[in-house]
């Protein structure tokens, strides 16, 4: 990326949102401000979503359970099977309470629930009350209101730990569905394989397997069946006391003697409140690696919120002995803990450069992962959309990590960007035209589904980019010089009449009729319009500039994306607008910063500051997001913006310096040597000099490298 020299003279033309926030000194730790419930509300009002809803909205889609960071296990309760994370806030009901999430309609292992009395396979949810529900990072609690039982669960990385307060005398059971899944449950089983012991599986994309210990011995395992639905019941025998039941799990995808050994060595003898305190202490020495001062309360739950949520995905797969089951389901051990596939799509553009930041060692993992599956399936893997693997192996070497397979990393990338694959789909006719066509549709509409050739061919652009980032820096020469030709690829979606980009047929006209207003899953776009497509080059915003007339003809037309109205279309995925920004999806999150490149930063802080301050915390009970968190993506946006460093372009190692919501900020990795203080100094949104190690920067952009140099960073404003 080129330097911005800082304009001479800056015109704010859109006003700043917000005003000076009340300063507070904070004794609270980072734990105390985390929020889990943050993102579980749905939006309803029409202002807030840009359109009137006729069905429930995709919210954040996120869970409020217990975790550890990037943990195999996630407990946390189930009020809808079938939605995103299987809780929404609005919902009156608990079903049960599963062991995997993640928030994108999978997962969801392992329903159980406690309950008294008699129950049915298709009558056993329980009410509940928010005012008797408590979260917090590593432990979530609940009144179960049908049965009297207070919920109260913690986890460590393989294991759950369930605690449950039964009315007095009343006799102990546990249900198990495991015929439900937020995926297809294709078989499951459940055995006693001691005295107070049960294990079991639960077979879906993956076979998850199960060992249980409880406090009570069992009297015996039985199944109800109803129409054809069944459920199974752990009755336990001498329990019509006092005495909580205790439900001790260790999880693992390998085997049932593994989760026992997970079991044995997470958890063994330890209580709950052991549990759980540890739980707060692993999160604790997570979230204070980064320290803020200043800024209002509200602010700091909602930073550290987010910074937690930052870290949940991807989860561990791969056992205390380090075991886990390969992209061939076979059982190896290869010295390295194994995860899944991150959210490539959506968090490759920030959430993954906080990983490597905060967590390298995991960061790292996750790259020995992706790689392994890569030499297995021929390719590295993706998701969803797009190559962006190869941003994160770029961006990750580039910013100093080791102890992965680089040669083989390298060569996956290599491979996907140039061998055509389901990884990089229509990648012939991209290399050949320049562009990925779309076939003629007679009137397609929002869902339907053909290339996205406009998405495809500008990502494949910087994805391009990215490999060659990487060709370069290990002295690839031939393939850097290949790949560097293609990154301008972008420019062939680019219609001049219209001033955006615009869909191509086979032959290489341009699609019509053309309405870019309009919304689409995948034809001509992905998930977005012409609008928030259309200013999408990381690594060439001058190039992209150069498509208009002059820097001003580019600055009317990026004034208009964020005025001109969003016309009302309702869209899964698509909500909280400022004009046709939408802050509820990924495509156009680096968009508010273009204004940086023609000079007008102050212009691109306002719109920063509006999205902090009104796309975070929203709803009746402020626990909405503007849109899905995607894994993480849409709270790591919070975290770099509200300490002021953004991932612009994330396979370049820098970050573009924005004013901060906090006054210090104190990052400290030791792991990877990072260790910086960012101040703030003015209360403006124009910013007037950065300097870093007593040196004033001549542009925007500060070096990965200065963040390890013990510095501090200084941001001045007015």
């Amino acid at each position: 990326m080129k330097k911005l020299l800082p304009a001479l003279s800056l015109l704010l033309i859109f006003s700043a949102i917000g005003c000076a926030f009340q300063k507070y000194p904070s004794a609270k730790k980072p734990t105390d401000y985390v929020n889990p419930l943050l993102g579980t509300e749905t939006l309803w009002d029409s202002i807030d979503l840009g359109f009137t809803p006729t069905r429930r909205t995709w919210g954040a889609e996120v869970f409020p359970g217990a975790s550890l960071p990037n943990a195999m296990v996630q407990v946390s309760p189930v009020t809808l099977f079938g939605s995103g994370s299987g809780y929404q806030y609005e919902d009156t009901v608990i079903y049960a309470f599963t062991h995997t999430n993640k928030g994108h309609w999978n997962l969801c292992h392992v329903p159980i629930l406690p309950f008294i009395g008699t129950i049915s396979p298709n009558n056993y949810y329980s009410e509940y009350d928010h005012k008797q529900e408590s979260a917090h990072p590593g432990y979530y609690r609940v009144f179960l209101k049908r049965y009297g039982i207070d919920v109260e669960v913690t986890s460590t990385l393989r294991c759950a730990y369930h605690k449950y307060s039964f009315p007095k005398k009343e006799t102990k059971q546990l249900m198990l569905d495991l015929s439900k899944s937020n995926e297809r449950v294709r078989a499951w089983n459940l055995v006693q394989t001691g005295a107070q012991d049960f294990a079991g599986y639960q077979d879906t994309r993956d076979r998850i397997y199960f060992y249980a210990k409880a406090n009570f011995p069992i009297d015996r395992i039985d199944s109800l069946l109803e129409d054809k639905k069944s459920i199974s019941i752990v009755h336990f025998a001498n329990s019509a006391n006092a005495t909580p039941l205790d439900i001790k799990i260790g999880f693992s995808f390998v085997g049932i003697e593994n989760a026992k050994k997970n079991l044995e060595q997470e958890i063994a003898d330890k209580q709950f409140a052991e549990i759980r305190n540890e739980a707060v202490k692993t999160w604790e020495s997570l979230l204070s690696k980064i320290t803020v001062t200043g800024g209002s309360e509200r602010q700091r739950m909602l930073f550290y919120s987010c910074l937690y949520r930052a870290f949940l995905w991807p989860a561990l797969r791969s056992d205390a002995n380090g075991d886990f089951t390969d992209q061939n389901r076979q059982v190896v051990n290869k010295g390295f803990h194994y995860y899944t596939d991150p959210s490539f799509w959506d968090d490759y553009r920030n959430k993954l450069i906080l990983l490597g930041m905060l967590s390298p060692a995991v960061a790292v993992d996750v790259l020995n992962s992706i790689t392994d599956k890569g030499l297995k399936r021929g390719f590295m893997p993706t998701f969803f959309h797009g190559d962006h693997a190869s941003t994160f192996v770029a961006g990750s070497y580039l910013r100093g990590l080791r102890g992965f397979d680089v040669d083989s990393a390298y060569y996956l990338i290599l491979r996907n960007a140039t061998v055509e694959s389901r990884s990089r789909p229509h990648l012939n006719e991209y290399i050949e035209k320049g562009y990925i066509s779309e076939p003629v549709i007679e009137k397609p509409q929002t869902a339907t589904v053909a290339n996205a050739g406009v998405t495809k061919t500008l990502e494949y652009a910087y994805d391009d980019y990215a490999v060659a980032l990487m060709a370069k820096a290990l002295h690839d020469d031939n393939n850097y010089d290949l790949l560097m030709k293609r990154t301008t690829n972008y420019k062939n979606m680019f219609d001049p009449a219209t001033g955006l980009m615009r869909g191509r047929w086979a032959n290489g006209e341009w699609i019509s009729p053309f309405d870019p207003y309009f919304p689409y899953y995948e034809y001509m776009y992905r998930e977005a319009n012409a609008w928030q497509s259309s200013f999408f080059a990381p690594h060439d915003i001058p190039g992209l500039i150069a498509l208009y007339d002059s820097p001003e003809a580019f600055e009317l037309k990026l004034d208009s994306l964020f005025t001109v109205p969003w016309k009302g279309y309702e869209a899964h995925n698509l909500s909280g607008f400022i004009g046709q920004y939408c802050h509820g999806n990924q495509p156009d999150h680096n968009f508010p910063y273009l204004y940086y490149f023609v000079g007008k930063q102050e212009k691109s802080q306002a719109l920063l500051d509006s999205c902090m301050n009104h796309f975070y915390g929203m709803g009746e009970n402020g626990l909405a997001l503007a849109g899905m968190d995607d894994a993480g993506e849409m709270s790591s946006w919070y975290v770099f913006n509200a300490i002021g460093l953004y991932t612009f372009s994330p396979a370049d190692p820098e970050y573009l310096v924005s004013v901060p919501l906090f006054d210090t900020i104190r990052i400290a990795s030791p792991e990877n040597g990072i260790n910086v203080t960012i101040v703030k100094q003015g209360s403006g949104k124009k910013i007037t000099s950065i300097s870093i190690g007593g040196r004033k920067s001549d542009g925007y952009f500060i070096p990965h490298e200065e963040l390890k140099k013990g510095n501090q960073l200084i941001i001045s404003t007015e």
